[in-house]
């Protein structure tokens, strides 16, 4: 037997009223710091990055990089960073704010890496056929990096009850292209405490 109409749609009303209530969203400045389940995050990439390129560049290898080239900058590619920690950590996003951080301290500069280099290395290659000979950007004049910035993320976890303890230690190389030369090692710390009845990497 066929329902009335109204019946349908109330009882699809009341099926909607007694379901999950949905959740509550804030938007946030992206800039605030917000630390939700305690494990690795964008505020932890941010400040990381920061902290270890500022200490790079403070290092005596750009003074004497600077005196044996008559003032320049040095060019800078960012290498392989390993994620060995415990939990999935977005190893590009890290790159890419170590990546930002060089270019904005004006103190060196950076490379494009090896992928980016290839997709313009394919511009240059279709310009050679269509553009103008006037606008067209020859090939063989790319700038080589000088230092290579390679690095790795691991942490520890200590847990007792409904508390656990999350340690993360990001390591950072500097590698002199030339030589090999290892001119600059950086490292940074970050500890947190998570109070609360379970935590998983």
């Amino acid at each position: 037997m066929t329902r009335p109409i109204g019946a349908v749609l109330l009882s699809a009303a009341l099926s909607v009223g007694c379901g999950p209530s949905m959740p509550e969203v804030r938007r946030v400045d992206p800039g605030t710091q917000t630390d939700i389940s305690g494990r690795w995050n964008d505020t932890d990439s941010r400040l990381v990055s920061e902290a270890m390129i500022d200490d790079c560049l403070e290092g005596r290898w750009l003074l004497d990089f600077k005196r044996a080239h008559e003032g320049q900058k040095p060019r800078i590619i960012v290498g392989t960073v390993r994620n060995r920690s415990l939990e999935h950590i977005n190893v590009r996003t890290f790159v890419a704010d170590l990546e930002r951080a060089i270019t904005n301290s004006g103190r060196a500069r950076f490379v494009a890496s090896r992928t980016e280099r290839e997709e313009v290395r394919d511009e240059r290659l279709d310009q050679a056929t269509h553009a103008s000979e006037e606008t067209r950007k020859d090939p063989g004049r790319e700038h080589g990096a000088d230092f290579m910035l390679q690095g790795e993320i691991n942490s520890t976890l200590d847990r007792a009850g409904g508390v656990a303890a999350v340690y993360y230690q990001v390591n950072m190389t500097l590698i002199d292209l030339e030589t090999n030369e290892k001119v600059w090692i950086g490292e940074k710390k970050i500890k947190k405490v998570v109070e609360r009845g379970s935590w998983s990497p």
